[in-house]
């Protein structure tokens, strides 16, 4: 079976890795790829798809979304983690190919209108675009298969503050509104992405596998692995972004906990994903909250053979 969809994205190192998994996984089509601001500003998160995409001679729509969140001022961003050029500073050429003129937001609507009922939106960002989708399309989740994120630390303490995870607390007020839209929701936060680390073989045996698109994948993780090298006795790092993607292939290497979730937008607790598993509370509360599914646990041996199987696709 093979899944449409819309992959919502701020490369970033590990966009960059999942970009490149949705690419050549067989069973996914990438209908187009909506940048949105996050570990870099948005102008730099659409140019670095565009390279993405010529890196990987794929001629799909690339279009530039918000670069704001819904409330409050500009991002600081990320470059501490992903380099000053979201590629860990390895000065890769940028590509002269030209944007989709429609916004992502509109993209997402048009696309969504063109195939009702067919395309997974898999945002590993912030989520203005999706928020913003649902102002221009109030219906779209009746359009749309479903949601997958990468985002939220449901169980485990996040990664910004002890509560929140980066990709929601950058644009709280936005997940508040995608969280409580009425579509199904998959969400790949901490609890899972944390739990597994990459080591430097890791990167060694995609490049064996696939020379430019592993190659470059190694080269940019450089900077990355440093970052999440710090103060540990090992080098590693964590290829968050790619796992709602390998969840759409592989649903079996996953658990997933269905509960009540809620977004906290106020300014202590700003991006917490709280969430309340089916059955453990009767508060009207939380049962009057969206439910969501969460993924609590993967085979972390077979999500890495995954990776580097689809990888080695020619």
């Amino acid at each position: 079976m093979t899944h449409k969809i819309i992959l919502d994205t701020d490369p970033g190192i590990d966009d960059a890795m999942a970009i490149f998994f949705a690419f050549q996984s067989p069973d996914i089509d990438v209908l187009g790829l909506t940048t949105v601001y996050g570990n870099v500003p948005v102008t730099m998160s659409a140019k670095n798809a565009l390279t993405l995409c010529e890196l990987a001679d794929k001629d799909i729509p690339v279009t530039k979304g918000v670069g704001m969140p819904w409330v409050g001022p500009e991002s600081g961003y990320a470059h501490f983690v992903h380099g000053d050029d979201g590629f860990g500073n390895i000065d890769f050429p940028a590509s002269d190919r030209q944007l989709d003129p429609r916004s992502s937001a509109q993209f997402i609507v048009d696309m969504a209108r063109q195939h009702p009922g067919e395309i997974t939106l898999v945002a590993i960002g912030p989520l203005g675009n999706l928020a913003l989708a649902l102002r221009l399309e109030p219906e779209l989740p009746k359009l749309v298969k479903g949601v997958s994120i990468m985002g939220g630390a449901a169980f485990v303490p996040g990664n910004v503050t002890p509560v929140a995870e980066a990709n929601i607390w950058n644009d709280a007020h936005a997940a508040e509104i995608v969280f409580a839209a009425d579509w199904e929701l998959n969400m790949f936060g901490l609890d899972v992405t944390n739990a597994v680390p990459f080591t430097p073989d890791f990167l060694d045996e995609l490049e064996s596998k696939n020379a430019k698109l592993g190659g470059f994948v190694k080269q940019s993780s450089q900077f990355y692995v440093d970052f999440y090298s710090q103060n540990r006795e090992d080098r590693v790092c964590f290829f968050h972004d790619a796992m709602p993607l390998a969840h759409l292939t592989h649903p079996e290497l996953f658990t997933l906990t269905r509960g009540h979730a809620r977004v906290s937008t106020d300014p202590l607790n700003k991006g917490q994903t709280s969430v309340a598993p089916i059955g453990s509370t009767m508060s009207p509360l939380w049962l009057e909250a969206t439910e969501i599914n969460v993924a609590t646990d993967v085979d972390h041996d077979k999500l890495r053979q995954l990776y580097v199987d689809t990888y080695a696709l020619a």
